[in-house]
């Protein structure tokens, strides 16, 4: 119970994510707005997705290490989470920012519908290495015994994020980018939060230079760990997919 309440509320917070945008966006900006954001959530899922396999794969080795009591492989772990989620961001947000414009006609997008789609993802996309170290570190959170916390940081990220979409979308007139920048700082600045904790040197996990570098077995021990949850939200982003072609 200890686990489970904490990761309902908070799962339930981030469903909210999606709906505050839609509400801010409808009526900031627009019903064609609207239908824009909805192309993008596929991509937003699928970059989660690979955000989530780094992190799921990982907090599972870092409980095996922690109930070992093996508190440096645990590091070493935590060190590699950096390292992989960045280059695994790095690599996803290229290609992506390149050829958004298609990928976006490909998911459903038309020419009504593409100039709003592309601006939110534009910007949602260039901060995917943000978001994809923020959803890692908070699967590391719970996974090393401290569910309250990775609840914490996901409500902060809801909280900002309703607080900065009317700022920017109404107060600065932003439009949908507004949004967008909104979901991106939010992610931002819990991350800093994240980042703050595992740099307490009072903690049995922390962040040490020596360990920001990649070891073979353990970025192929946390990926064939999280192969199975990317997987299954990969498959849902394709349907999807599938329905907003059809539509």
């Amino acid at each position: 119970m200890q686990y489970a309440i904490p990761s309902i509320i908070a799962t339930t917070a981030a469903a909210l994510y999606n709906i505050t945008d839609s509400i801010f966006i409808g009526h900031g900006v627009g019903a064609l707005a609207i239908s824009g954001l909805a192309i993008t959530f596929p991509l937003m899922n699928l970059s989660a997705a690979l955000g989530t396999m780094v992190g799921v794969g990982a907090s599972a080795l870092l409980s095996m290490r922690l109930g070992q009591k093996d508190y440096d492989s645990a590091n070493k772990i935590l060190g590699n989470v950096f390292v992989l989620t960045f280059i695994v961001g790095v690599v996803f947000t290229v290609p992506i920012l390149v050829f958004l414009k298609p990928i976006l006609y490909f998911f459903g997008a038309s020419h009504e519908t593409l100039p709003y789609a592309y601006d939110f993802m534009q910007i949602v996309v260039a901060g995917t290495v943000v978001t994809h170290i923020y959803f890692s570190l908070n699967a590391i959170i719970r996974a090393s015994g401290q569910p309250m916390k990775s609840m914490t940081a996901t409500i902060m990220t809801v909280v900002i994020n309703v607080i900065l979409n009317p700022l920017f979308i109404f107060g600065l007139g932003w439009g949908i980018r507004g949004s967008a920048f909104a979901t991106i700082i939010s992610q931002m600045i819990v991350l800093m939060w994240q980042i703050r904790l595992f740099r307490n040197k009072d903690s049995f996990l922390r962040v040490r230079r020596q360990d920001i570098r990649l070891n073979g077995k353990i970025v192929l021990d946390s990926i064939a760990i999280g192969l199975s949850p990317f997987l299954m939200n990969a498959a849902s982003s394709v349907i999807v997919i599938l329905i907003n072609q059809g539509l």
